[in-house]
């Protein structure tokens, strides 16, 4: 036969020995002096002997009171971490927001112009490729992804472009004059990426991969470390102390690439869009970003 334990009743447990007695248990849980007392006695039935071998004033726990102190404290503590994780306290709002990896170094103005607006949110940040980041919000993970590509092409989002972002070439890689161009790229599936092959095919440049991977830091150290040129946002010099390119014939980095904020359909009525939008307006500043006017009123491209 299975006992599922009360977490009240624990709770309750760990009041009386953390307060010192019944009545004060009582008062911080806002429940009677009998009720406290009631759910001491169910304990008591689970242990099969008295929780408490004294009471009042010389308050003190049996043995088998003491052992189940012990659990009571750990199952109550691991109770509130959960219900922490998935039901905010009341007045608190849970916020999940995904920033193409590329520009995460708006996050600390982004935040701080969402926090001022949003004091009692609790947020959680993810990084990686707008292509992850899209997927991620149409599958509900997150509330709302700063992408650098044109508007998704999930069917359960909704986008707002913001403006354009400059790109440049950086790198220097040893290389003969007439040798293909090594490039470090990010992993499929990315739309910069395409638009990196395209505009080199296009100008008659011979290519080849020599770097690959989906995370930016790792793109970076190979483009710092001479393996291959990369194409990324125009300020990523003193973003990252990137070297720029150096190389005739090398035709114009692809872009401007639109920068597009995607968040769930049932996003528009819960007022996050709209001051995510002015947050991510006002952190961009410091990239070669080139605004497109704000709208009205938030209203999202069904997409």
């Amino acid at each position: 036969m299975h006992h599922n334990l009360q977490i009240n009743q624990l709770r309750t447990l760990v009041a009386v020995v953390e307060l010192g007695g019944f009545r004060r248990a009582a008062e911080a849980l806002h429940i009677t002096q009998p009720a406290v007392s009631q759910q001491i006695r169910q304990l008591g039935r689970l242990t099969k002997a008295p929780v408490f071998t004294s009471t009042g004033r010389n308050l003190r726990l049996s043995p088998q009171g003491e052992e189940l102190l012990g659990y009571a404290r750990r199952l109550v503590t691991l109770n509130d971490e959960a219900v922490g994780r998935f039901v905010p306290l009341a007045g608190n709002v849970r916020l999940s927001i995904g920033i193409v990896n590329q520009l995460a170094e708006a996050l600390p103005e982004f935040l701080r112009v969402v926090m001022k607006r949003m004091p009692h949110a609790q947020v959680s940040v993810r990084t990686g490729l707008s292509e992850s980041l899209e997927s991620q919000v149409s599958a509900g993970q997150l509330d709302l992804a700063l992408l650098l590509q044109a508007r998704p092409q999930r069917t359960n989002a909704t986008s707002h472009q913001l403006g354009h972002m400059k790109m440049d070439w950086f790198g220097q890689p040893a290389h003969g004059e007439r040798a293909a161009l090594p490039l470090t790229l990010f992993t499929e599936p990315c739309t910069l990426r395409g638009r990196i092959m395209e505009t080199l095919d296009a100008s008659d440049v011979p290519w080849r991969i020599s770097y690959e991977g989906s995370e930016l830091v790792g793109l970076r150290a190979a483009a710092k470390a001479g393996l291959g040129m990369a194409c990324l946002v125009a300020n990523g010099d003193e973003l990252w102390g990137l070297p720029r390119a150096i190389r005739p014939g090398l035709p114009s980095a692809p872009g401007p690439i639109p920068v597009t904020m995607a968040f769930p359909v049932s996003a528009n009525s819960s007022g996050l869009p709209g001051v995510a939008e002015k947050a991510f307006r006002q952190a961009l500043r410091g990239y070669p970003f080139t605004e497109t006017p704000a709208r009205g009123p938030m209203e999202g491209i069904p997409v």
